[in-house]
């Protein structure tokens, strides 16, 4: 039937788990969101992800391997993710990945989280050809790597502030609009005006392939704070259009450089907010005008989920690599390793 991995995947939010065959063949993808306990608060509060963690992490992997028609013994390899997250979130799944891994004396295959989002691409297009950039782009990580084959990256800028995902979330709080901010923006700007409201864009220095989105979310809550001052109530549509291109410009332009930098043909998108419409759209299209291909995992791939794991975790299983089981979680775990 071909190599089959579990994977556990608990660095936030979500508790998830996955059997996944050869890197493509998804038999279960089970994911337990905690949306809910957390919107209360604004946003994710790291003790009571862990606690939830603890509950369900069990309950998933049950469930994972019973939708996958398998037992515990027919697996070839266990996966978890070890960092970059929350470290009591990522400790819960390292610890129940160790065990099984030992009780079943199968292969412990620890996982960087970010791997795990850029290889939701793979796992539906396991032929994009080499190098290519991908852009990491989540509530936590906003990332440009060089791959240039399996295993091998280059981190060639990231966030010097807030993710592209965080500032998102911060804005939408500001707006009234409830958390996950993400989703929630990207409909709302579908009947606004992007070029209403004039903001700024970051692109730092020149060469720059970092980015920086903090003055933008400074730069709304200044505009929200005038209207209120003389009176005005500020168009929630306007803003979350005119918030959404500004971010989107940015993404768009420091990718396109680095696709030209590297002389790649192939640009790949990861992470929640790769989910976004207009990032797809006008990416999309700007690449197409240089002769270069898009590609991007289907929502349900781009968010936090345990399939994309089992996948990375196939590469690694073929090359040989294994964690010891002395493996620990890696709070802030770099792409290349670090």
């Amino acid at each position: 039937m071909g190599v089959k991995i579990l994977a556990i995947e608990t660095s936030c939010d979500e508790t998830a788990a996955a059997v996944v065959v050869d890197g493509v063949k998804i038999l279960s993808n089970i994911i337990s969101s905690q949306v809910d306990v957390h919107r209360k608060f604004g946003g994710v509060v790291p003790e009571v992800a862990s606690r939830k963690h603890l509950e369900l992490v069990n309950p998933v992997i049950r469930e994972a391997l019973i939708a996958a028609g398998l037992d515990f013994t027919g697996l070839d390899a266990v996966a978890v993710t070890y960092g970059p997250g929350l470290v009591g979130a990522l400790l819960v799944g390292v610890a129940a990945a160790k065990a099984m891994a030992f009780a079943l004396d199968i292969p412990l295959i620890g996982v960087n989280h970010l791997e795990g989002h850029i290889y939701a691409n793979f796992l539906v297009r396991p032929d994009l050809p080499f190098p290519l950039v991908c852009l990491v782009v989540s509530g936590g990580h906003t990332d440009l790597v060089l791959i240039r084959h399996h295993g091998d990256y280059v981190l060639l800028g990231s966030t010097r502030d807030d993710a592209a995902g965080e500032a998102f979330d911060k804005v939408a709080r500001v707006l009234g609009l409830g958390y996950p901010g993400g989703p929630l923006i990207d409909r709302l700007a579908r009947d606004g005006d992007e070029e209403a409201v004039d903001l700024p864009r970051s692109y730092l220095e020149e060469g720059s392939l970092d980015f920086s989105f903090s003055g933008l979310k400074s730069a709304v809550i200044n505009h929200l704070h005038r209207c209120r001052q003389q009176g005005e109530e500020a168009d929630r549509a306007h803003m979350a259009a005119s918030f959404q291109k500004a971010v989107v410009d940015v993404l768009t332009a420091k990718t396109l450089e680095a696709a030209r930098r590297y002389g790649c043909s192939t640009i790949i998108l990861a992470g929640g907010v790769a989910a976004n419409s207009r990032l797809r759209s006008l990416l999309d299209a700007r690449a197409r005008q240089e002769g270069r291909r898009l590609f991007y995992p289907p929502p349900v791939l781009c968010t936090d989920n345990a399939a994309m794991i089992a996948c990375a975790a196939y590469y690694r299983y073929l090359r040989g690599e294994e964690s010891p089981l002395t493996l620990n979680a890696v709070p802030h775990l770099s792409i290349t390793g670090r």
